[in-house]
């Protein structure tokens, strides 16, 4: 290596104010702007001809020897025919997508939803964040890489629910679309946002307005319920007692019609199903929420014989059709059995209740592992919470004051 001519010092790095270019020597440059900040640059020729310059950091970071070394190392590369400026580009970005492999959606999305979590108004507003995508959103993507999710994946979340919940899919779309944009600032995704509507999805799903509500069983919304619920309390008959029952406890109407009364421990609030009652061919516990026992002890009073919603003859269960003509009497557009899908919007938007433990709650089959998962006991509790809860919102009307049971009739 050639002699290095006399360059700058140490002492002149600091002291020197003069604006403009201060050659160090062999490409080595202090650039020092009229605002007094003070840059290492370093010029070079890659092909011989053109020239460009390399900002090798503030001196607020580097001292003059360690600009130096770095201007070293640059000339080592294009001496080996290396263009250091691309060198740099390519080295930060395989750092990039090192780390952005490294962490998941679901790090952002718990990352996004803490960050954000003061500036909310509401405190509920993070639990229903941290809900809806721990229902939708991270059973297909929670453990992928941030920069490896595609518009098939976000697709894959929202069309089984575009058509039957568009609410809430709208919701758990624009979710996405933030956590995705904060990545990219982070640096951990590059190019187009996969969940952005306009543009891009609006190409690939019907627009909200435009989809038709389509389910197997009619659904109240949640939020009409607690105005429904005075309606249904005072409604003569046993069939209303059987669809008040079957609201507060989110079975289905076959489990509901045909309820026997041994099945109920009542001093500890508990509904047991016995396997072959069930659609899963499994016993099944239902914790009783205190509308829920309050509702069979007065039941109680009329009791006829082992059925709790016995027929005409005492022997006989109710019709199937029994708890579907009092929803069409309250003209209320809605199915006994939809009445499971509100519980399960209800407890994704406003609870904190994790996926599986909403899926136990409605029957549905959980893994004896993901059981495992939560301490002894801890899972079925989580549950009675659940239902406490739901019963809490069942019955208390827009006005906070939870409305007595009505006795039954008939």
């Amino acid at each position: 290596m050639p002699k290095r001519a006399a360059g700058l010092s140490a002492r002149t790095v600091q002291t020197i104010k003069t604006p403009g270019m201060h050659a160090d020597g062999h490409g080595l440059y202090l650039q020092v702007t009229a605002s007094g900040a003070k840059t290492w640059i370093f010029r070079y020729s890659p092909d011989g001809k053109r020239r460009r310059e390399m900002g090798l950091g503030s001196t607020s970071l580097y001292g003059l020897a360690e600009a130096r070394q770095k201007a070293q190392d640059a000339r080592r590369l294009v001496a080996e025919g290396i263009d250091p400026i691309e060198a740099r580009k390519r080295q930060n970005e395989a750092q990039r997508v090192a780390k952005a492999r490294s962490v998941t959606f679901r790090d952002v999305a718990t990352a996004y939803i803490d960050a954000n979590r003061p500036a909310w108004r509401n405190p509920k507003h993070a639990a229903q964040w941290s809900a809806t995508l721990d229902t939708y959103a991270h059973p297909v993507a929670g453990a992928l890489a941030i920069g490896e999710i595609e518009t098939r994946h976000v697709l894959e979340i929202l069309q089984p629910i575009w058509t039957e919940k568009p609410e809430t899919a709208s919701r758990v779309r624009g979710r996405i679309e933030a956590i995705l944009d904060s990545a990219k600032v982070q640096g951990l995704r590059e190019g187009e946002n996969p969940a952005r509507w306009k543009g891009h999805l609006n190409a690939l799903l019907p627009p909200k307005n435009r989809v038709r509500r389509v389910t197997h069983h009619a659904a109240m919304a949640y939020t009409d319920l607690p105005t429904f619920w005075p309606r249904l309390e005072v409604t003569d008959g046993l069939a209303a007692k059987a669809l008040m029952l079957a609201i507060l406890t989110a079975t289905r109407t076959q489990e509901i019609l045909g309820a026997q009364w041994d099945e109920f421990d009542l001093d500890n609030a508990l509904w047991t199903i016995p396997a072959e009652r069930m659609k899963a061919g499994a016993e099944h516990r239902v914790p009783l929420s205190e509308a829920a026992v309050a509702l069979m002890r007065k039941l109680q009073t009329i009791r006829r014989g082992d059925l709790v919603f016995s027929g005409q003859r005492k022997e006989r269960p109710l019709s199937n059709m029994t708890m579907l003509m009092v929803l069409r009497r309250l003209q209320v557009d809605a199915t006994a059995h939809g009445f499971r899908a509100t519980f399960r919007s209800w407890a994704a938007d406003c609870t904190s209740t994790p996926h599986e433990v909403c899926e136990a709650a409605l029957a549905h089959t959980v893994s004896d592992q993901v059981v495992a998962a939560y301490q002894r006991g801890t899972f079925f509790e989580r549950r009675r919470a659940l239902m406490d809860q739901w019963g809490t919102y069942v019955t208390t009307p827009a006005g906070g004051k939870v409305v007595p049971l009505a006795a039954p009739r008939g």
